[in-house]
């Protein structure tokens, strides 16, 4: 059984050591959500909406983008499309399913997606933890990714301000740990390269 995990560690870790720039642009997007939605204090349910699907779809496109650069690699592209997957879907249901504009169903969307994600980033973190230097800093985005899933099931949020102030918060604390991981990770692959 631990060879097996032993192995896809490893190609996870060259996957994700190839894509850093994409764990890159994941954050700097993520940083922008998050100082859009902690500052536009007055948001509407319709803005809010528009911001998590512009967030939600371009994380899904990056992680597409890097899912087809595996592939294109020969290397295993499965975990980075299941979450490009998940991304994509989250951000059309966030402006096409029909009851949307009620924020209750708004904040399920947003906690679904946060819990998928969260539990895909988990199992990766722990998987690389014997292979890469700074792989906490993946499972501690996953953990963020479930604390803001708790947050949208059990917090009484009330208005679109106070959704986006939490979604805001996560989202800088969910991008700075992105950027530091990619920042890790390509010094990981230059080492590698200059290795091999």
């Amino acid at each position: 059984m631990a060879r097996p995990l032993k192995c896809i560690a490893q190609i996870v870790r060259v996957i994700l050591a190839k894509n850093w720039w994409s764990l890159l642009i994941r954050g700097t997007a993520a940083i922008v959500l998050g100082v859009v939605a902690v500052v536009w204090r007055d948001i509407s349910l319709g803005n809010l909406i528009l911001v998590f699907f512009g967030f939600a779809l371009l994380d899904g496109v990056i992680g597409l983008a890097g899912a087809v650069r595996a592939a294109e690699a020969h290397a295993r592209w499965a975990p980075l499309l299941v979450e490009a997957i998940i991304g994509i879907a989250a951000a059309l249901l966030a402006v096409t399913w029909p009851g949307i504009m009620t924020l209750n169903v708004l904040i399920y969307i947003i906690g679904a997606w946060a819990l998928l994600t969260g539990v895909l980033e988990i199992a990766s973190g722990v998987l690389l933890r014997r292979h890469i230097r700074g792989e906490w800093l993946l499972a501690l985005s996953g953990f963020a990714s479930l604390l803001l899933c708790v947050l949208m099931a059990s917090l009484p949020l009330a208005s679109p301000g106070g959704t986006a102030l939490w979604l805001g918060v996560y989202a800088f604390a969910f991008g700075a740990l992105l950027i530091a991981l990619s920042f890790r990770l390509r010094s990981w692959a230059r080492l590698a390269s200059a290795e091999s």
